[in-house]
């Protein structure tokens, strides 16, 4: 028989050492470790990993004398030792550098989603965990106070759902991998896809995508392919808050690499946000949070450079039309504690004859 050409076998053997090595990465994390086990005189891998539930449970790997799998327990020794310093690296930021950590669950969370994929699929850490990861992305600390939640917000566009022709694994099972206790939440239009999940504890995960702008779409969770089954509630505004997104690490475990909005964009979206808030009681509750995390964010980029980007993302909204305009200024206005300077500022670069126009516009729907 034939053989193919060398460059083939070349690309065959180079293929088999990729799958090999990602195979080997998605089976073996390195929050385990391979114990050497003998049986009949004959030595075996085996590898222990937690099982989440203060034990551990033990999974066979091969004989000891097969050259690949101890060259591969060899690597992973490595891959350990990185893992180790991850984490001693992580440790520092929090309790040397007095950068806050996301709460031991919602850091599971958001790191089950990443390895299933989510971030590869171009899936946007949004809300309030999102906000958490600018104290490592700007390099400032944020107080506890603004980055308390209980949730996990996720976004993802749309388009770019159907596009990437690819999905994680059902998302209701990674939950569950966490917490047996999930379960997704009927929507309220009845329709029977799921955009939210929550436990017993009321820990909810939910899903959000941009608006469509049609009125069929309205009020109804959009079917999101890449998503793992889960759909995704549209909502205006997304679009300008995941339009290009920024990498990060979320300060959990070892560090998670997770992909967030551009800070600028999170800012002025808060405003944004806060200005169409319900004046209830928790209209006000969540516009509060609002106003805080959007203060902190006008006054950490202009401390840390990046003043030019919070301008272009101010007037790339103040641009989108009279309801944007509204919803800034209404935003602005609220704004009433120790980084209200630092939003002016900012707030300072539109025309003024626009800004009132504005106002006049608040005043009126009023």
């Amino acid at each position: 028989m034939k053989q193919i050409d060398l460059m083939f076998r070349t690309m065959v053997a180079e293929l088999q050492q990729r799958t090999f090595d990602a195979q080997w990465s998605a089976d073996f994390p390195p929050t385990g470790r391979f114990v050497p086990v003998t049986v009949d005189n004959r030595k075996y891998w085996y590898f222990d990993e937690p099982d989440g539930a203060g034990g551990q449970k033990r999974r066979y790997v091969g004989p000891a004398d097969d050259t690949e799998i101890s060259a591969r327990v060899a690597t992973f020794r490595a891959e350990k030792d990185d893992y180790q310093n991850r984490r001693k690296m992580v440790s520092a930021l929090t309790r040397e550098a007095g950068m806050i950590a996301p709460d031991r669950f919602t850091g599971a969370v958001v790191e089950a989603l990443a390895a299933a994929g989510l971030f590869r699929l171009r899936g946007v850490l949004v809300g309030t965990v999102a906000f958490q990861c600018y104290a490592a992305y700007l390099g400032v600390r944020l107080p506890m106070a603004a980055i308390l939640t209980g949730d996990a917000d996720i976004a993802q566009d749309y388009a770019i759902s159907g596009e990437v022709a690819d999905s994680m694994p059902p998302v209701v099972e990674l939950l569950q991998g966490i917490d047996p206790s999930f379960r997704a939440l009927p929507h309220i239009s009845g329709s029977p896809r799921s955009n939210a999940f929550r436990n017993d504890s009321g820990y909810r995960v939910e899903f959000l995508t941009t608006n469509r702008g049609s009125e069929e779409y309205a009020d109804q969770p959009a079917n999101m392919p890449a998503l793992g089954g889960a759909a995704a509630e549209p909502l205006r505004y997304m679009d300008f808050l995941i339009r290009d997104p920024v990498r990060t690490i979320l300060l959990h475990g070892a560090g998670v690499s997770v992909v967030v909005p551009d800070p600028s964009r999170f800012a002025v979206h808060k405003l944004i946000v806060a200005g169409r808030r319900l004046n209830d009681a928790g209209g006000r509750a969540k516009k509060d949070k609002d106003l805080r995390q959007a203060g902190m964010l006008f006054e950490a980029l202009q401390e840390t450079a990046y003043g030019r980007e919070l301008a272009a993302a101010l007037r790339e909204a103040w641009g989108r039309g009279p309801s944007w305009r509204s919803a800034i200024t209404a935003g602005v206005d609220a704004v009433h504690n120790q980084y209200e300077p630092a939003v002016h500022r900012t707030f300072g670069i539109l025309p003024l004859e626009e800004v009132e126009k504005a106002r006049l516009s608040n005043e009126h729907n009023v």
